[in-house]
């Protein structure tokens, strides 16, 4: 029911029949995941009407937005209790529309508690002509919260999840779930050509924007990535571990190190931190953000990878902070240290809630895979500076050997995330209806 969707015949579906399909993103990266969603379901569907919560590129996918996305683009609990007399309007006005407009599915993209409260709704008013309800992205129950299944299984009728670990709680509670795979399978694939000549080439493409980076076009240095993380918060939080571990790697060797961020606002933020702490560091620190080329700058700016992924491609090591930038890593085949670090009390909390052994995506997706963890992951009390250096320098005197684990992790992830999602939502649904 979960890890393999069986042989499906596209000719056997009606075609001919229209469906309307509501659909409900809640912030960019769910705009994005909806869009390629939408445009897969179109290839092999032409005949469907699509409403609801979208930004631009569900929108030029041919949404029909209900209201504005950002109504529902709320984090953290002040800014939900804050806004939470519009978010409620916003659950009505939708839900009265998918009801009014007669919606055969509804597919919520990530946003689990606005999406899974907005599904329940559509089940229970549903009675005569029921929803089809898919909840696209899976809440993190495998690791933490397990009694939530029962909520989502009230709630959904299919689970569309992103890593193949994530189906596993579903078998074991008996609702269908099938892993579709993370949008960045599709979206980066490792170079292969010789480390000096990804770096070289990325020092070409780069220098123009940034000219401190001329200055390693002939620099024996060896170039190490170094990521805190996209947030103001994270950045202050883990960056003063990553200064210290930077001092350190510097003492031991001949390092350049590359630091890419979100925006100008955080590479001064980067820059002030590293002058407070290590200020001898700055000329070996090169901070970079994302910028359009000007008139007249050479230089050829990559296209299919973002900034922070092509720095980690060309760089034999990245030091980084735990999340999505790992799986990117893992994908690029790119050595990596993991570090992740949290005020004590969250980290008391998690370490009584959370249930698996790893907090890296890598790890977690090597240790369902065989058992093994594939990178170093340095949590709370284990996540400074020494242990940060030495762990950089174990990878670097051997960095074919992590390389070749990645590989191994990557191959598996992608021959386990192999199942079409339109294919899937489809087949699901008109085998409900017994149209199949």
């Amino acid at each position: 029911m979960t890890h393999t969707t069986p042989p499906f015949d596209l000719s056997a579906l009606p075609t001919d029949k229209p469906l309307t399909i509501g659909i409900v993103a809640g912030e960019v990266s769910g705009d994005a995941l909806g869009a390629d969603f939408m445009a897969k379901m179109n290839a092999i569907y032409p005949s469907i009407r699509w409403v609801g919560v979208g930004g631009e590129m569900m929108t030029k996918a041919g949404l029909d937005s209900l209201i504005d996305m950002n109504r529902l683009s709320v984090m953290g609990i002040g800014e939900v209790v804050k806004h939470l007399p519009d978010l409620l309007l916003a659950k009505k006005e939708i839900l009265d529309e998918f009801l009014s407009i007669g919606i055969d599915i509804f597919v919520g993209i990530d946003a689990p508690d606005f999406n899974l409260r907005l599904a329940k709704s559509l089940k229970q008013k549903s009675v005569i002509k029921p929803i089809f309800c898919v909840q696209y992205v899976s809440p993190s129950v495998w690791a933490w919260r397990e009694g939530r299944i029962t909520g989502i299984k009230s709630a959904t009728d299919l689970v569309l999840c992103l890593f193949p670990f994530e189906t596993a709680v579903y078998d074991k509670h008996g609702h269908p779930a099938v892993c579709v795979g993370h949008p960045l399978l599709d979206k980066i694939r490792p170079d292969e050509r010789s480390g000096r000549e990804i770096y070289g080439e990325f020092l070409s493409d780069y220098s123009p924007l940034f000219p401190e980076l001329a200055r390693l076009q002939h620099s024996p240095a060896r170039p190490i990535c170094v990521m805190a993380g996209s947030r103001t918060s994270e950045i202050n939080a883990i960056l003063p571990l990553l200064i210290g571990a930077m001092d350190r790697l510097d003492k031991a060797g001949d390092h350049a190190f590359i630091l890419p961020v979100v925006s100008h606002e955080h590479a001064h933020l980067v820059k002030s931190l590293i002058k407070e702490q290590a200020v001898h560091l700055l000329d070996k620190c090169h901070i970079i953000f994302p910028q359009t080329a000007k008139d007249g700058q050479a230089g050829r700016l990559p296209t299919t990878l973002s900034l922070s992924q092509n720095v980690m491609s060309a760089c034999e090591l990245t030091i980084l902070a735990s999340g999505t930038a790992t799986l990117e890593a893992l994908l690029l085949h790119r050595p990596m240290v993991v570090v992740y670090k949290v005020n004590a009390l969250t980290y008391a909390i998690a370490k009584r809630l959370v249930k698996i052994p790893h907090v890296a995506l890598p790890n977690i997706l090597s240790h369902n895979q065989t058992g093994q963890a594939v990178v170093p992951e340095l949590i709370q009390d284990d996540a400074n500076a020494d242990n940060i250096a030495r762990h950089a320098l174990d990878v670097l005197a051997n960095p074919s050997e992590q390389i070749a684990k990645l590989t191994r992790t990557t191959t598996q992830l992608r021959t386990d995330s192999r199942h079409d999602v339109a294919v899937s939502v489809l087949m699901h649904f008109f085998n409900q209806k017994n149209v199949l």
